[in-house]
Formats: C-alpha cells, sequence, structure tokens
C-alpha cells in the first residue's frame, strides 16, 4: 500500500533524504523514528505529494505519487506536522471545508463528520474558532480532517504532538482500531509511541535508513536484553549474592535510585539463579524483573553511531 525505491530530496549540496527504499503491507502500523533533523517529516511530505523528490519515486495504494497525484491523494489521510489549518475558522466549518474538498455528499458525508468527530472527543468545541483552541485539540482537529474521507493509507506525523496523556491514550486506541484494514505510517520522536502502536520501525538518521525491524527485534539488539534487574534493600548484599552467579557477566548499579542490573554472559538465561541465589543468602529484594531490552538505548546507539561516522568522513 506504500512503497518507496530510492526516493532522495536534496537542497543545493544537503541531502535531506538519501536513497530510502521499504514497503508497507496494509494492515501494518510503521513507526517511523529518529532525531530532529532525521529526514522523517520530508519523507512524510514527499509520499502525501507535498514535496517532490529530487530521485527516486513512491507509490500510495499503487497510485505513484508524482504520475497519480489525484489518485493517490484520494486514497491518503495526512496529517503534517502542526496540523496547519484555518484558524478563523470554528472547528464545524473547517470540517465542513474537508467534507467538501474530499467531496462527500448526503448521507456519507453526514456518518463521516459524526464519526470523526465521536472519535477525537470534538462535541464540545465544534463552534469554537480553531485559534483559539489548544495545542492538543488542534491537533485533535487535524487528525479528524485526515481521516473524514475513510482512507486506506494515514501518514501521521507525530499524531500525538502536544497531547496530555489521556489524549494520547485515546489516539492510540483509535490507530490500533484503524489498523485492521488500513496502512498506517507514523513519525515520532517518542519511543513509547512505537511499544502502544506499531508493529514494525523504521530508524532513520541523517536521511538514511539504519534500522528496519519489529520494536521486539529492535530490544534484542539491547545490551539490556535478557538482563535483570531488582530493587534490594541492602545494595551490598545483593550484589555479594550475585557475584555467585556464574552466568552473570557483569553487575551495575543506578546512582539515582540504587536499582542493580545483572548482565548475562552471552547465550545465558540468569533470571531463575538470579532469584535463587538472592533467596539463598536471605536477601530482601522487590521487583525481580526480566528486562526486554530498552529500545531508547538502541535508538542511542544506532543514531549516534551513524552520527559520529558521518562526523570522520
Amino acid at each position: 500500500m506504500i512503497e518507496t525505491r530510492q526516493l532522495t530530496k536534496r537542497y543545493g549540496d544537503f541531502t535531506a533524504v538519501d536513497a530510502i527504499s521499504f514497503k508497507v503491507e496494509p494492515g501494518q502500523v510503521l513507526g517511523f523514528l529518529g532525531p530532529n533533523g532525521a529526514g522523517k517529516s520530508t519523507t512524510m511530505k514527499m509520499l502525501a505529494g507535498f514535496l517532490a523528490p529530487t530521485s527516486g519515486s513512491a507509490t500510495v495504494a499503487g497510485f505513484d505519487v508524482e504520475k497519480q497525484p489525484l489518485e493517490a491523494k484520494r486514497a491518503l489521510g495526512y496529517l503534517p506536522e502542526g496540523a496547519p489549518s484555518y484558524g478563523e475558522m470554528n472547528v464545524r466549518e473547517f470540517l465542513d471545508f474537508i467534507a467538501d474538498v474530499r467531496g462527500l455528499k448526503d448521507d456519507q458525508r453526514h456518518r463521516r463528520l459524526d464519526d470523526a468527530i465521536e472519535r477525537l472527543h470534538l462535541d464540545g468545541v465544534m463552534e469554537q474558532p480553531i485559534d483559539t483552541l489548544s495545542k492538543g485539540f488542534k491537533r485533535r482537529v487535524g487528525l479528524a480532517g485526515a481521516i473524514l474521507h475513510d482512507p486506506r493509507v494515514l501518514i501521521l506525523d507525530e499524531p500525538t504532538d502536544g497531547l496530555d496523556p489521556n489524549q494520547k491514550q485515546e489516539v492510540r486506541t483509535l490507530i490500533n482500531s484503524m489498523a485492521r484494514d488500513k496502512t498506517i505510517i507514523i513519525s515520532t520522536h517518542l519511543l513509547e509511541e512505537v511499544h502502544a502502536v506499531c508493529r514494525r520501525a523504521i530508524i532513520i538518521a541523517g536521511g538514511r535508513i539504519l534500522a528496519d525491524a519489529t520494536p521486539a527485534e529492535l530490544e534484542a539488539r539491547s545490551r539490556y536484553h535478557q538482563a535483570v534487574s531488582l530493587s534490594a534493600a541492602n545494595v551490598g548484599e545483593a550484589k555479594e549474592a550475585l557475584a555467585r552467579v556464574a552466568e552473570i557477566a557483569a553487575i551495575e548499579v543506578d546512582p539515582q535510585d540504587n536499582r542493580i542490573t545483572a548482565f548475562p554472559k552471552p547465550g545465558r538465561a540468569i533470571f531463575v539463579a538470579v532469584g535463587d541465589a538472592l533467596k539463598e543468602r536471605g536477601v530482601v529484594f522487590r521487583e525481580l524483573a526480566l528486562e526486554a531490552g530498552r529500545l531508547d538505548e538502541v535508538f542511542r546507539t544506532i543514531t549516534q553511531g551513524a552520527a559520529g561516522k558521518e562526523a570522520r568522513t
């Protein structure tokens, strides 16, 4: 439903997006991750037909975004960064305008408007000028406009930006409910977003794709993968007990909260052995947890490593 082939965008000597290729299938939610300036929004804009690529190509629902722009845009719902709108309009007028642009009429128009308003909980602000809304409500109005025509493909650039925790959860629930029959790309710098809604993640930096995997596969690349963490009443006693476990390669203590992390030797499982060692020594502990891996650490390793290579070339 979405495919790029060597998609590239240059501004003079600066390459914002550097020959990226990927494909997103129907029913899949792809998280597009990267630091500021990585090329995420530029890629989104090219997919949406807002920017013309310097070279390469992109298709949306089988339509080439340059050669068949109208067909591609009909299949697409796009929430750009900042959710631009007409601030002097009230919410009702703006959504009516979007319905006109999308060619929605009669019963279908009423159904789609009612559905978008209900999903984004906009009933209480329908007569309010958009300029007077909070950042979070402006984002919700923009998302309502993106889903109004029930598109097959959604491209959402920072969809929960500016939302409070409750609103973020509502939007994530909405995305999950739509994911069954749509193709969705979410550009974000929030790693929690990946865990909440994404089945796959691409990490981009310097305009290049550095990783493409499921969240679980990325977590498995973390040094914390299969590590065991715990809080103990007596840190010294806990460290002495853990030092007796042969399968442990290293033990670290967080200086902020004294949380202990034990790292396994390659290919070893240490959760049961850690628990047994603590009990044998009579160490009082709580929150003994097996780590799946830390996505934030993988993200930093990948993107900072790429930045270091760029600096050396």
